[in-house]
């Protein structure tokens, strides 16, 4: 039996359609699981992290695990031990279980000094996980291309309503964007080859490019026109707070986001590409697949 936790969000959600496609035996966990749609033929728990009594049921019979869960959106203060404290509740509630095998998607950049809260408290949350006694695949991308990711609207909010951007020198950090399709990909690739078990891989689509031509490249698709003006001054916890006004991305989870912006998320080895050759899709079509999704019914 295969637990995803977090099986309502943006990556969960799309990985439990694939896993039930494929004829495979999920469990689709959430807090509030009746305000979500799940696969017909998906197991479905309500479980919280930060309760850990509820979380034996939930891994009961689990052979390998989904950790797919951030704190952020629950509000800006505390995120930190928040994600930490739901961390070691699963290790713990995982370990009891016999969980064989964990697979965890966290970020690119989370190495080095200058890092911001949110990478700060990811490469925490990936050390907790992976001090388990079982076998941990941890996946680190970079910005995810899809519709309804944070990223997506984040950037499409800010092209939408403002034509003439006032930016901090971060629009210049360099970025390896991944189409959300082929994060799905590799996490379900990882599923089926064990010889990713205990191992960590960067994972990143074939561009990288600045934050400026991501925006850029997001206005020429939508048939805009864009000006940005990088100015000194401007730091990313400062820009960080008018990009919340403007952005549909409630600002408990645009702020700390903007505020990473600053690390550069690159791969810094591409050994999962050995295993796994498929084609990977540029930033471009990334772009026009995530306008298309959201036209479906």
């Amino acid at each position: 039996m295969i637990l995803i936790t977090g099986a309502n969000g943006f990556i969960g959600s799309r990985l439990a359609r694939e896993l039930c496609a494929k004829g495979l035996p999920v469990r689709c966990m959430a807090r509030h699981p009746e305000s979500s749609r799940f696969p017909e033929s998906a197991e479905v728990v309500a479980a919280d992290l930060l309760m850990p009594l509820s979380l034996q049921p939930a891994l009961k019979g689990i052979d390998t695990a989904y950790y797919l869960v951030h704190s952020m959106a629950g509000g800006r203060a505390g995120f930190e031990r928040r994600d930490r404290e739901a961390a070691r509740n699963f290790v713990t509630a995982a370990e009891k279980a016999g969980v064989r095998r964990v697979i965890y998607l966290g970020g690119l950049g989370e190495t080095g000094g200058g890092l911001s809260e949110h990478l700060k408290s990811r490469l925490e949350v990936a050390e907790i996980i992976r001090s388990g006694s079982f076998a941990t695949t941890f996946l680190r991308a970079a910005v995810i291309i899809g519709a309804g990711g944070a990223s997506f609207e984040l950037v499409r909010g800010l092209v939408n309503r403002l034509p003439v951007m006032i930016t901090p020198r971060w629009v210049s950090t360099r970025s390896q964007p991944i189409a959300v399709n082929d994060v799905i990909s590799y996490l379900t690739g990882c599923l089926d080859d064990e010889r990713t078990a205990g191992r960590t891989f960067d994972i990143g689509g074939p561009d990288i490019i600045s934050y400026r031509d991501m925006m850029l490249r997001f206005a020429a698709i939508q048939g805009k026109r864009l000006w940005i003006i990088p100015v000194p001054v401007l730091t990313p916890k400062l820009s960080s707070y008018w990009v919340a006004l403007f952005s549909p991305v409630p600002p408990s989870v645009s702020m700390p986001l903007i505020e990473g912006l600053a690390n550069e998320v690159i791969c810094r080895e591409n050994s999962i590409r050995e295993l796994m050759p498929f084609r990977l899709t540029p930033y471009d079509e990334a772009i026009r697949n995530a306008f298309q999704e959201n036209q479906k019914p």
